[in-house]
């Protein structure tokens, strides 16, 4: 079983910056896909983000130019670093993870709010 523990989420004003983080621990996983999806309210949860293994990434039209994934492989971590936050970013991010045979696993979410 894998955990996924996000941290980073809070309060930004329009224009500001947020940076989430996702640490992955467990036995025995390997890791083929991370990434974020986020769900705002009266909405349906959606990609934010994502990177392969091999350091492909995907991002929503709506966050290209602002926000950025990275992985540090050798600390199982995932980053997202947003950037000119709007308020429409307002959502419970949530952290996603394929293993190595194609289960997915999720974390319980972080709150971003954007607002002056």
């Amino acid at each position: 079983q894998v955990q996924l523990v996000e941290s980073g989420g809070g309060l930004a004003q329009p224009g500001g910056s947020l940076r989430l983080s996702c640490a992955a621990s467990g036995s025995r996983f390997t890791i083929n896909t991370m990434g974020w999806y986020r769900q705002a309210p009266g909405k349906e949860r959606e990609l934010v983000a994502r990177i392969s293994i091999i350091g492909s990434t995907t991002y929503a039209d709506s966050v290209k130019g602002r926000f950025t994934i990275s992985r540090d492989s050798g600390k199982n971590t995932v980053y997202l670093q947003m950037n000119n936050l709007a308020p429409e970013d307002t959502a419970v991010y949530y952290c996603w993870l394929v293993d190595g045979v194609g289960s997915s696993q999720w974390g319980k979410g972080t709150l971003v709010t954007v607002s002056s």
